[in-house]
Order: C-alpha cells, then structure tokens, then sequence
C-alpha cells in the first residue's frame, strides 16, 4: 500500500524513524467540515481508514497469534503470552490480543467518521464520493468482522455503534446479543460497499490498495460462511455471490505458467502483487507493508537478515499433501529444499526451527540482492526490526472464493456441483478431479490451498466441529546435525495435546480493562 500510505503521511503531517511510523494523531484541532469538504480532503481522510492494516498489532503479526492456535503452527520461539494464546490459558490482557482490539475499534470509528460525514462531502464529483464511501463502508464492515469473529460468541456479541444511530457518541457501543446480530450489521455493511465501489480493473496505479467490489463481495461471502455454524440458510447465498466475483469483478486463478507448481509459485510473487487472483492484501512498498514476511523467516535469517523465526509448520501439516502437489514445496521448507536467497541457492536447514519446517511462501522478496543486502532492488526493507518487503500480504484471494463455494455446495447436499470449483483450484496445481466431493475433501483442500495464510485454519476447525483435531499433539522433525541440510531426523512430539472446550474456547477473552473502562456494563466472553 506504498502510495496510499504516502498520501496519509502526507496527510497527517507526522513520521518518525519508529517502526510506528504514521503516527495517526493529528497536530493541532482539524476542522470536521474542512476535512470533507474537497476532493483532496477527502482522498486523505479515506486513505487514513488504511494505516491500521500495517500495524504489527494487527497484520503486522498478533492478529496471526489467535490463528497460530491451529494444528498448522507451533509458536517457533519461547514466548510466554503466544504460548498461552496456543494453549487457550490466556486471559486477554496479553498485549497480542488487547493491542489488537485497541487498533481494530479505533479503525471501526474513524470508519464511523467518514460514513458521517461523506454523504455532506462539498466540491466533489459523484465518482469519488460514492466510491469513498464505498472504502468507508467496506472498512467499518471488514474491521468489524474482525472483531466479531475472533471475540464473538453465539450467546454474545461484540460491543458496536454505527454512526447512524441517533445515540451514536453519547453512549459507549453497546455489546449485542449475540455474534450473529454482528454478523448482519456486517453483510449490510459490505453489501453497501459492493454496491458502491468500482471493479479493481478500473483503478489506475494510484489507487491500487484501496477497497474494491471483489473485496466487499469476498468478505461477504467470509461473513456468511462464518454465519452458518449458527444458521445452515446462510449457505445458500454464497454461490452466486462467488459467481458474481468471477463474472462480474474478473477475478480467476493465475494458470498461465509453466508448470502446475509454477503456476502455485507465481501466486506468491512481488510481480503478481494485483493479478487476476489478488480479492485483498495487506499491500506494501517495502517501509509501509506487514512484516509477516520476516516474523516467519529463519530467526536471524542464517546470519544475513533479521528472521524472528515465529510460526513454525507442522509436520501434521506436510503430510497432508497427496503425493505429487506441488504446494507443498511451496508452501512450506524441509531439510534440503533448494531456495534462492540473497542471489544464491541454498539447501534449507535451521538452527533453531523447533519443528524443522519453515513457512516458504513469502520467501520471493529474500531473493534478490547479495550478502544480505538488497541494495537497489529494494524489494526489503533494511531495517531488519521492521522486516517489511514489496510482496503484498494475501488475506484472501480467489482460490478461497472457489472453495467457499465448493463448500457451501456441499453443506446444500450438491456435492456433484461442487466439483466444478474444487477442482478447478486442484486442475491448476495438476491433481486429478473428484467426482463428487465431501466435507472431508473441501476440509483437505482449504488446508493444502490456503496453509499459512491469514485464512484462519483455526477458526475453520472451530467451525467445523473438529474440536479432537485442535486437541491433538503436534509433531516436527528432530534432525541428528541441525546446520546439514541432507540429515537425518527422529520424529518427535513438538507441542503436548491441548485442551481445547467448545463450551469455553469459541471465542477469545476480552481484555479486563475494557471491561472495567465499561463500568462493567460490557459482560466477558462466555465460559472465561
């Protein structure tokens, strides 16, 4: 998101050379009717509503912390609070969740703001306003899903205002009932959107990284399915809704490389940041992207860059490809994978992995340069205490549009119509079709396709009902020379069986600050 975080820090008037480095408070008293009021205003008062999504407190790394509770990931390092988090013996005061909540709300109300005061907006043409408004809605409905998912429960929802209420700001949010009362305040919300904002294809490069109808309709898509665990009717609007991505935004899977595994390769390349696949990143530009790419790298990144070495595959997760697929090799490092790094090829091995894998899939920007030095190619970022690269960081593509509607086929009983979409994500990587596929294929392939992205493997389980598998041990490799990529390794428990409790862990712990700056009138989660 190089340029639109450019026009923020323009915007705001303030940097600093902090890893926090837009810094969101604005000097002086702004002027509400001077800030809509004007194209240009309002271009930069949008393009604040995107500054959170760089945050490590949110895509930055913690929002992955909750995700990490899967049997995809062990933690990788010792640390206290994101083993408690794993372990579901964390109480919600562990900054890697009440950091995330603070930034989320605080995003939700400047989404508020503008949802207020766009439609007053002065000297503006009808394009821009509908599609700023459009970026408003999106945000507050995106944001908020975030929320309602993660700390949501079916007997009680997340605190929520709109600014369309008459007592917005003169209350605190109140907390609804239950998620689902969320989750419609959030469809209409991106179903505003979608029906405000313009295709991506239209947006020159300048105004790539702003929300656009694939997103608003892909995030719609997300909130039914998540909705459904509570209510099975919601199946049947997604569909279309994936129809109507296809046909109507462009959207397709990349499949014009080489080979299958090229074409599963390319996906996670800086050139294909915006291609065909692309629904929403969190976008980059080197100083102004996640740095997810180097919290997952090698911890010290064998000597040449800072890798922090968290998030560790599993080896649950390598044996879960069907032999031949390619997105393994992609997706995850084994003792003795070719990578190229810095400009030379080099056989994986670590040092410190505690399960012996590492996450492959963000490693294209490592790459270039020599000796751990980018030099002009600029495709990471120097300071090695803020890993950031040019490789924009998926949170959904269209591969998960596919197989949610696969599944939503099949939680219909249409299993023979679910093949179309299910096997075309498997045709591009070269696997043979099923014929007619069940909840036991769908759950294979979202786990192959979207391993260790921030597609949430764990909330999947949860919804699932696959509460012994979230339970199980964990294993890795145990390799006899660590620093011999061609060694030989024991199999070994890496993380003891957990205690996952449906009647507790549907949802994570609200932070006991937010509950006491409340007066108590917010209530914590059911069962903590």
């Amino acid at each position: 998101m190089k340029r639109i975080y450019s026009i923020v820090l323009i915007a705001l008037l303030a940097s600093s050379c902090s890893k926090s480095w837009v810094d969101t408070k604005p000097n002086g008293t702004p002027s509400t009717a001077n800030l809509w009021d004007n194209e240009t205003n309002i271009l930069k008062g949008v393009a604040g509503l995107y500054t959170s999504m760089k945050d490590e407190a949110t895509w930055g790394r913690d929002l992955f912390w909750v995700q990490n509770a899967s049997d995809d990931l062990i933690v990788g390092r010792s640390k206290a609070d994101v083993e408690n988090i794993k372990n579901f013996v964390c109480t919600g005061n562990e900054g890697y969740l009440a950091s995330g909540w603070s930034d989320l709300y605080s995003t939700l109300t400047k989404a508020n703001e503008a949802i207020g005061g766009i439609p007053h907006a002065t000297n503006i043409s009808d394009d821009i306003k509908n599609r700023s408004l459009g970026e408003a809605y999106f945000m507050r409905g995106w944001i908020h899903f975030w929320i309602a998912y993660m700390w949501g429960h079916k007997d009680q929802g997340v605190p929520y205002d709109g600014v369309e209420n008459a007592e917005y700001g003169k209350r605190i949010p109140p907390q609804l009932a239950s998620v689902t009362d969320n989750y419609a305040i959030i469809a209409a919300d991106l179903q505003k959107a979608a029906d405000l904002l313009p295709v991506f294809s239209t947006y020159t490069a300048a105004d790539q990284g702003r929300a656009h109808k694939a997103a608003a309709l892909g995030y719609l898509v997300k909130t039914y399915a998540y909705w459904a665990q509570y209510d099975p009717s919601k199946w049947a609007l997604i569909p279309d809704i994936c129809d109507r991505i296809k046909n109507e935004c462009g959207n397709a899977l990349i499949t014009n490389q080489a080979t299958p595994a090229d074409n599963y390769k390319a996906v996670f390349k800086i050139a294909n940041n915006w291609s065909s696949e692309y629904i929403w990143s969190v976008n980059s530009g080197t100083l102004g992207g996640s740095e997810f790419p180097g919290v997952v790298l090698e911890n010290t990144g064998w000597g040449l860059y800072n890798g922090w070495g968290y998030f560790q595959p599993t080896e649950e997760l390598y044996d879960e490809y069907e032999s031949g697929d390619p997105r393994r090799e992609a997706t995850i490092l084994n003792y003795g994978d070719q990578f190229t790094y810095f400009g030379q090829t080099r056989q994986y091995y670590s040092t410190n992995s505690l399960s012996g894998f590492q996450i492959n899939k963000y490693m294209e920007p490592y790459s270039y340069g020599t000796n751990g030095n980018s030099g002009t190619d600029g495709m990471i970022n120097q300071n090695g205490d803020y890993p950031t690269t040019s490789l924009n960081l998926p949170l959904m593509r269209y591969a998960e549009i596919l197989l949610f509607k696969a599944e939503a086929l099949i939680q219909q009983g249409k299993n023979a119509d679910a093949a179309a979409p299910l096997n075309e994500v498997r045709a591009r990587v070269g696997l043979a079709p099923i014929a007619s596929p069940t909840m036991a294929d769908l759950k294979h392939e979202r786990r192959c396709e979207l391993a260790c992205e921030w597609t949430d493997r764990f909330q999947d389980l949860k919804r699932w009902g696959d509460y012994a598998t979230i339970n199980a041990p964990l294993h890795g490799r145990i390799h006899t020379v660590k620093t011999d990529p061609t060694s030989g390794y024991t199999e070994a428990q890496v993380w003891p069986a957990r205690k996952f409790d449906p009647a507790k862990h549907m949802a994570w712990p609200i932070a006991t600050d937010v509950i006491t700056s409340s007066n108590n009138v917010y209530k914590q989660t059911p069962g903590w």
